[in-house]
């Protein structure tokens, strides 16, 4: 076992989302409960998983095609579902603690206090009757609405399933986020995985970093996986997050404090964020979003922040004069940066994300509308993956030097009283304190990705058996 390599005969088995970006412009995530028949509701997954794309909606895998598809769906299940799916108590009790006691009982951990507590959650997220996530991908308004009709009328056949809410997403334009940056460059090379977009000169991450089964970025460890070995195997888990952004608050922090510090508004979000708004690394490009030599778009993320050799890629950016050691991407991935543990290549994440809302314009500010991302981090440990990055490098400052027990300027849970930024620049450190958090949680579920394998023996149990 712990010899195990992923290759591509692997592919057909996982779900497609953990090495796959799909890149479509329209997600649907539904929050759905198993009601009454928990066999009604294997025979729901099992139809998802028969092979028979002719009849029935099936579950996208990672197996490369030259036809891309109109759309892909995706399962996920939290602990209470696999509970009422009526798993054998030795399989349920196999699960890591965090999974098994919830996103709701563990909110408080990652930051998910106050406005951002689980009493504030829509849609029914982080409470006992989510059971299943399923998530629709889709190229267009049509096929997703086309779909949708027939997802719909599965969950209702033979009882099987409620649909507690569903969350639509959409890619905005030219790829950015509502704060105005572009997004998507940062995903870990997986080994054995597909090619990556993007060049980084980061060693790849092994396969049990984002795989159930395969030796993980832990030397000689493999984390345990859920038994029996068929419905662990090729599996992951994955952190859903409604993320609800403050585009107005933002944007008047910008404002406000540029001038304050010698900055133009642009140049203070670049070292608030690590990027431009356009997606140029400040590591690479200090004064301008626009380089004298252009950066290719697949270079756009092969950028370290320290190294021995100053090239057109490596620049030692040890104190930050460049990018602040407390910006948002470097807090969230040091990458070779020395920090506590030796551990900036230990707890990296697959991220699958689209916003949700209008695009913003700032011709019509306060405007009411909800905006953000749903989004999905996905990895084999939800705690020492997710819940590490979010409690030692997002919420906390002690992981390497020079942030005091800051947290991060764009996501972090800031309170004017406590909040604090410093930007190293050659007139000394500038820093702006006292304000408040631009992200708001609206809702959240840890989930088991099944295998192929896992979702084909989870239909095939037999309530009597168990």
């Amino acid at each position: 076992m712990t010899d195990l390599k992923l290759s591509d005969s692997q592919f057909p088995d996982i779900q497609g989302l953990i090495l796959n970006t799909y890149k479509m412009p329209l997600v649907r995530h539904f929050v759905l409960q198993i009601i009454n028949s928990a066999d009604a509701a294997k025979d729901f997954i099992g139809n998802l998983v028969n092979g028979n794309s002719a009849s029935s909606l099936q579950i996208t895998t990672a197996s490369s095609s030259n036809i891309k598809p109109d759309y892909c769906l995706n399962i996920g299940f939290t602990y209470e579902g696999l509970k009422a799916l009526k798993l054998r108590d030795d399989s349920l009790s196999s699960f890591p603690k965090e999974f098994i006691q919830g996103s709701a009982a563990r909110a408080e951990k990652v930051g998910d206090t106050g406005a951002s507590a689980p009493e504030n959650w829509k849609g029914k997220l982080g409470t006992p009757e989510a059971h299943i996530l399923l998530t629709l991908f889709a190229q267009s308004s049509h096929v997703l609405e086309s779909v949708t009709m027939t997802l719909r009328a599965l969950f209702t056949q033979q009882n099987a399933l409620t649909e507690l809410s569903h969350h639509d997403g959409n890619a905005l334009p030219d790829g950015r986020t509502h704060f105005g940056f572009k997004d998507g460059f940062s995903q870990p090379t997986i080994e054995g995985g597909p090619p990556p977009d993007f060049a980084s000169p980061l060693p790849p991450a092994p396969a049990g970093e984002f795989l159930l089964g395969y030796p993980s970025q832990h030397p000689g460890f493999t984390f345990p996986i859920p038994t029996p070995h068929e419905l662990g195997f090729n599996g992951s888990f994955v952190a859903f997050r409604i993320l609800q952004q403050d585009v107005d608050g933002f944007e008047k922090f910008l404002q406000e404090n540029a001038s304050k510090i010698g900055m133009s508004v642009e140049k203070l979000a670049a070292k608030v964020c690590g990027r431009w708004r356009n997606g140029v690394p400040l590591v690479l490009s200090p004064e301008t979003d626009e380089p004298q030599i252009p950066i290719a778009p697949n270079q756009m993320n092969n950028f370290d922040y320290v190294s021995s050799s100053d090239d057109r890629h490596n620049f030692d950016d040890k104190r930050g004069d460049r990018c602040p050691i407390g910006a948002h991407i470097r807090r969230t991935n040091p990458r070779s940066e020395k920090v506590a543990g030796n551990g900036g290549h230990l707890h990296r994440l697959v991220r699958r994300g689209l916003s949700y809302g209008p695009p913003y314009d700032p011709a019509v500010p306060n405007d009411d509308i909800e905006r953000g991302t749903l989004g999905m981090f996905i990895c084999v440990s939800l705690l020492d993956q997710f819940e590490f990055i979010m409690t030692q490098w997002v919420n906390d400052g002690i992981f390497t030097a020079g942030l005091d027990r800051t947290k991060d300027p764009m996501i972090g849970n800031n309170t004017p009283e406590e909040s604090k930024f410093v930007i190293p620049t050659e007139e000394g450190a500038k820093t702006i304190k006292g304000f408040s958090q631009f992200v708001t949680t609206r809702g959240g579920a840890y989930c088991f990705l099944p295998s192929i394998t896992a979702l084909k023996y989870i239909a095939s149990l037999q309530s009597v058996l168990i």
